[in-house]
This record gives C-alpha cells, sequence and structure tokens, in this order.
C-alpha cells in the first residue's frame, strides 16, 4: 500500500508526465487492441489462434518499407497491405483447407510453425537492420501540444485510424452480407454449411481480413516503434494477452483490454527498471488463464478447451 500511495503522489507532483505516460499507454493500448481483433476474426470463424497474426504486422510494415524506396508513402502502404492480405489467403489454402475435420492443437501447431518459417523468411530478406517508414505528417521532433502534454501526430494517426478500423469492422460484421455469413460460421459453423454458406470461403475471408488489419497496423505504429524481423512475436504474445483479457471473440473488449494493458506497461516503468516492462502482459495473462478464464469481459461458457 504505501507504494500505491507513492505512485499517487508522483502523479500528483508531476501531472503533465502523468498525462505522458497515459498517452502512451493509450497508443501502445491501441497496437496491442489490433492485434487482438486480428486474433478474434480468425477465432470466431475457425476457432483457433493464428499465432502467426504478429508476423502480419511484421510483413505490412517491412513490405511497406520497401516499396517506399520506389514509390510515395500512400501507395506503398496500400501495396503492403493488399499484399499481405494474398499471403494471409495463401497461408490458410496451402495449410488449412485441404485439412479433413482437423483438431484445434493441430491448427494452432500449424499456425506456431508459420509463424517461425514467414519470421526466417523475412530475416533471410530483410537482414536484422531495424527500420521505420517516415512519419505521415511532420516529423520526429514535431509534436501536438494538449493539455501540457506534447504528442507527436503519429500518434493521432494510430488512434485514429485504429479507432476507424474497429468501428468499421463493426460495421461490416452487422450490416454486409460477408460480415454476418462470417458471424453465422462463429455461431455454428455446420448450420450455415447447411444454409448454404460457404464456410471454407469464409474461413479463407477472416485469413485474409486478419492480415490486411494487421498490415495496415504495422504501417501506422512503424514511425514510432521502429520495424524489424522479429517485432511480431512481442506482439503476437501481447496481442494474445489483450484477446484473453478482453474475451476470445469479443473485439469490442479488446479495445478496453488493449487500453487496460498498454496503460499498465506504461506505468509499471515508474516502480520498474523498463526491462521488466514485457512481463506484465504475461503476468496478466496467467493470471486471468488461472482465475477467469472467459475474461474480464466474457461469460464462462463463451470459453471452453473441449476442443482440445
Amino acid at each position: 500500500m504505501p507504494l500505491v500511495f507513492c505512485i499517487i503522489f508522483d502523479c500528483i507532483m508531476n501531472i503533465e508526465l502523468f498525462f505522458q505516460y497515459v498517452a502512451a499507454g493509450v497508443t501502445y493500448g491501441f497496437i496491442y487492441a489490433i492485434v487482438a481483433i486480428g486474433f478474434n476474426i480468425i477465432y470466431n470463424t475457425t476457432g483457433i489462434i493464428n499465432f502467426a497474426q504478429g508476423e502480419f504486422v511484421m510483413l505490412g510494415s517491412m513490405t511497406a518499407i520497401t516499396l517506399n524506396a520506389f514509390m510515395p508513402l500512400s501507395l506503398a502502404i496500400v501495396l503492403s497491405v493488399l499484399i499481405t492480405m494474398l499471403v494471409g489467403a495463401v497461408m490458410e489454402i496451402l495449410f488449412f483447407r485441404w485439412l479433413e475435420s482437423p483438431s484445434v492443437l493441430r491448427m494452432i501447431i500449424i499456425t506456431i510453425g508459420l509463424s517461425i518459417i514467414i519470421r526466417e523468411i523475412a530475416l533471410a530478406i530483410w537482414g536484422e537492420n531495424v527500420r521505420a517508414l517516415p512519419y505521415f505528417t511532420g516529423n520526429e521532433v514535431s509534436s501536438v501540444s494538449f493539455a501540457g502534454v506534447h504528442i507527436s501526430p503519429q500518434v493521432l494517426w494510430v488512434v485514429g485510424i485504429c479507432s476507424v478500423m474497429v468501428v468499421g469492422l463493426q460495421v461490416f460484421f452487422k450490416y454486409f452480407r460477408y460480415g454476418r455469413q462470417m458471424r453465422a460460421c462463429a455461431a455454428n459453423r455446420e448450420v450455415a454449411r447447411l444454409c448454404g454458406i460457404n464456410t471454407k470461403n469464409m474461413v479463407t475471408l477472416s485469413f485474409v481480413l486478419s492480415a490486411g488489419i494487421g498490415a495496415l497496423a504495422g504501417c501506422v505504429v512503424s514511425p514510432i516503434t521502429y520495424s524489424q524481423y522479429n517485432m511480431g512475436v512481442p506482439l503476437a504474445i501481447k496481442g494474445f494477452t489483450v484477446a484473453i483479457l478482453g474475451g476470445l471473440g469479443n473485439s469490442m473488449a479488446a479495445v478496453a483490454g488493449g487500453l487496460l494493458l498498454g496503460i499498465l506497461e506504461s506505468f509499471s516503468v515508474w516502480v520498474m527498471p523498463s526491462a521488466y516492462k514485457d512481463a506484465i502482459a504475461i503476468s496478466i495473462m496467467l493470471l486471468i488463464l488461472f482465475f477467469r478464464p472467459a475474461g474480464l469481459f466474457g461469460r464462462k461458457e463463451e470459453f471452453s478447451l473441449k476442443e482440445f
């Protein structure tokens, strides 16, 4: 308790620093939320956890960086998203579509193997160098002042684009034909198939959509977080943590979970060395899995391991 009071006292005495930590936490929280939403899209349609989701983020940013050397930034981002979506489609068609009634555990192991393969291919193509896209507007030193806090314009791009993606997905799943079909597959794939829905195509679409979302998120955050061939692993861990925290399959709850994890990580450097920041995500995931496996916003019946 004395430690908590010390933190509160420091926050009051350093109000600008407090808001700076909040801004950083919100930024990273949206990043984690988008990765978690990618997990949820595939989980809702197939029932599996795609541990290659972080590699979609990496592929999107690294491809955009390469293309940006030959074309304008906006076109490079669009092409990188399309290329990553194609990779997602090829991945599903080659490694999942032909499987006959595979177990969930088998498909999860396949996604882990694909994550390793994609990461090694990225290492061979781009090497170990750290790269970054240019800032969409302004530069590294320019900032927007709000309530005494200096915020990079790229942070506003991250929050804005990620918010649009979240709202756009809600509209897609509620009002568009293919979105409703994907929801039908999530409810009961066998009944959806009997109703005339091509469930295999819906699974492919879920991989395509998840890959595109991850790629766009990777492009948006690249100027802030920088990009490297192995950036997908920590993002996948934190995205999965957020998906578990919010409740698997609940994309809106993933946003709340992402913001919570991002802010906790941001403030953790106040009381411990920054090297321990990543341990926060692992600790939260273990606690949730032990004490509330359905997530903070899920019901117990929504999360079951019977498929294993």
